[in-house]
């Protein structure tokens, strides 16, 4: 046989034609498998430039659940370094706690493919809470599906009823910068802190008043810290979900759910690439909480509403996108900031899928953080807010029902300058690290 050094010059001109297309091949090889393990073992891809563009998603790939590259792309600002609260003793054995595995897996070992992930973020309402949990415990095809109850601040009774759920997989998670577990520290409420109107410069206090003059209140911030961490842990930081690309429902516990609730969900889920390739999320309920629904036979596209509502990994993406727009505008409600400055900033109406029927209701009077613990302790108890009829215990969404758009988008729109609550930098900073905690080291904790 020849040397390699006696081949005719045409012999290795060949080799070499031969050997450059599979030369790109295996690079080309290279690059998918590093993409693929990155996006199976939950790993990040590399950070980009501030300023960058992130990655563009048509209408289409909106509704897409497939495992792609678009939709892990994070967009971080090299100029911002996270920095978190020094943990409590009670913080962090909540935080230890965040890490067990889901309860009930030996009675429903396996979730089936399609299944929905469910969130319900919860506060100190316990008597509205046994309502939520009654309720989902009547869910047709609850049992499928993991549900994630993540917690405000620690509460012994709440805690009980969560840890009394049988009738599904249930994984708790405990906010650990939740303010209502720091007392006597930011979060919470730190000593020297300036209160309700106080001018800091002549009281010698620290803290950042709103555009109303006024200075945070933990007990108010913690409404809007509690659902940026909660969205930023679910979809970036837990184990059981960290790599699901699929829709996750999120409720309140003064939700209460229809019995159809989950089907008719999954069916949104299956029905919105192609009935409504815009629309970005699924609903349970109109995005005004009074009303009942139109009873067409089609569904609606509107508004997303902030009862029952669904998206998937790619529309979390864009949303953690605009991480600083959440965190600096002056509105302590997360709902109303995603309303009036979030979702304009996507270019585009943000138009959400339902049934013409709602699946799920708000009830009670009483708010979120409502007298708890106070002379003027809030009690309704919800009970008889909601009445079902033969048609919500049944799934009652037709695949072949057209879609009505709701054009006129009603409520809080670009523009809205906010109810203020949120002008403390220390929030605005805290709200940024939870967008990065799972990304990039708090150099503090090395």
């Amino acid at each position: 046989m020849p040397s390699p050094s006696s081949y005719h010059p045409h012999h290795r001109a060949r080799l070499r034609s031969r050997a450059a297309p599979l030369l790109i091949v295996v690079v080309l090889a290279v690059v998918a498998v590093t993409e693929l393990l990155r996006s199976r073992t939950g790993l990040p891809a590399p950070a980009r430039r501030a300023g960058s563009a992130t990655a563009t998603a048509s209408p289409s790939s909106l509704a897409s659940t497939n495992q792609s590259v678009a939709q892990r792309k994070i967009l971080l600002d090299p100029a911002f370094t996270p920095r978190l609260p020094r943990q409590s003793q009670l913080s962090l054995s909540l935080s230890a706690r965040n890490a067990l595995p889901p309860r009930n897996r030996d009675r429903f070992p396996t979730l089936p493919v399609g299944h929905l992930k469910v969130v319900l973020y919860v506060h100190n309402r316990p008597r509205y809470l046994r309502l939520v949990v009654d309720s989902l415990s009547r869910v047709e095809g609850i049992g499928e599906a993991l549900l994630i109850v993540s917690h405000d601040g620690y509460f012994p009774e709440m805690d009980r009823i969560v840890q009394g759920i049988g009738f599904c997989q249930v994984k708790q998670v405990f906010a650990p910068y939740s303010p209502h577990l720091f007392p006597d520290a930011f979060p919470g409420a730190s000593p020297g802190d300036c209160q309700s109107k106080d001018r800091a410069k002549e009281k010698g206090c620290q803290g950042d008043p709103d555009q109303y003059g006024n200075h945070r209140a933990p007990r108010i911030v913690s409404l809007k810290h509690h659902w940026w961490w909660m969205m930023n842990t679910v979809w970036d930081g837990m184990e059981e979900t960290r790599d699901f690309d699929g829709h996750i429902l999120f409720i309140e516990e003064d939700h209460y759910i229809f019995p159809n609730a989950y089907r008719n969900a999954q069916l949104l889920v299956d029905l919105k690439p192609k009935k409504c390739p815009q629309c970005y999320a699924i609903n349970l309920a109109p995005s005004d909480v009074k009303s009942r629904g139109e009873g067409w036979e089609s569904l609606v596209a509107e508004k997303m509403g902030n009862i029952g509502y669904a998206f998937n990994r790619t529309v979390w993406r864009k949303i953690h996108a605009k991480a600083k727009q959440f965190c600096a505008f002056d509105e302590y409600n997360w709902d109303i900031t995603m309303w009036a400055t979030v979702y304009p900033s996507f270019g585009a109406p943000v138009y959400s899928l339902r049934g013409s029927r709602r699946s799920a209701a708000h009830f009670g009077k009483c708010g979120l953080h409502q007298g708890q613990g106070s002379s003027n302790v809030c009690v309704d108890n919800g009970s008889g807010a909601v009445e079902l009829e033969d048609a919500d215990k049944v799934p009652n969404i037709k695949a072949d029902w057209p879609v009505r758009v709701i054009q006129r988008q009603e409520g809080y729109q670009a523009g809205f300058k906010g109810w203020g609550g949120w002008g403390d930098r220390r929030d605005r900073e805290l709200c940024l690290s939870f967008a990065y905690m799972y990304h990039v080291k708090d150099p503090s904790s090395s």
